[in-house]
């Protein structure tokens, strides 16, 4: 079985030859030896010729004599959830919808994150005591990252 260690050593060594802000988000190897590798950028997006380079980088320093492999490497996509924290820092700004344990689903801008939480700022219509018309307010959400099911960037095509 083809170690993990090592394969994230040597994207790891890849990445950082390259120095384009690019950080791993998954490796994932299966019994079979099919090997998953997703990466991310820290600004803007991930290349074809990045995610070339560093499968020609793994790839050449495995030995398929010891064990054959199937080899991907990939963008983490905007239809995943965000999964390291990196992810979430290059995000701030943007709308996510945060799905917590208990199935309930929040939405709002990402305006803070670290190892521990993020926080997200949602804007509401709400009717106040002793006014006619609805107003809108700006209310602060932090949850623990312990609680969070899954966090996806909202895709928008306005």
């Amino acid at each position: 079985m083809i170690s993990k260690n090592k394969v994230i050593k040597l994207a790891q060594e890849r990445i950082d030859e390259l120095d384009r802000g690019l950080f791993i988000v998954e490796v994932r190897i299966s019994a079979s030896n099919v090997i998953h590798v997703e990466l991310d950028k820290e600004e803007g997006n991930v290349a074809v010729e990045d995610c070339v380079s560093v499968s020609r980088n793994i790839e050449h320093n495995l030995d398929r004599d010891a064990a054959d492999f199937e080899l991907h490497v990939s963008s983490a996509g905007l239809d995943k959830p965000l999964r390291v924290l990196p992810q979430y820092l290059k995000n701030i700004g943007r709308n996510v919808t945060v799905k917590l344990k208990d199935n309930t689903k929040e939405e709002g801008e990402l305006i803070r994150a670290s190892e521990q939480e993020l926080t997200i700022r949602q804007e509401k219509k709400v009717k106040l005591e002793g006014k006619k018309k609805k107003e809108l307010v700006v209310e602060e959400k932090t949850f623990a990252l312990t609680d969070i099911k899954d966090t996806k960037i909202v895709i928008s095509f306005k």
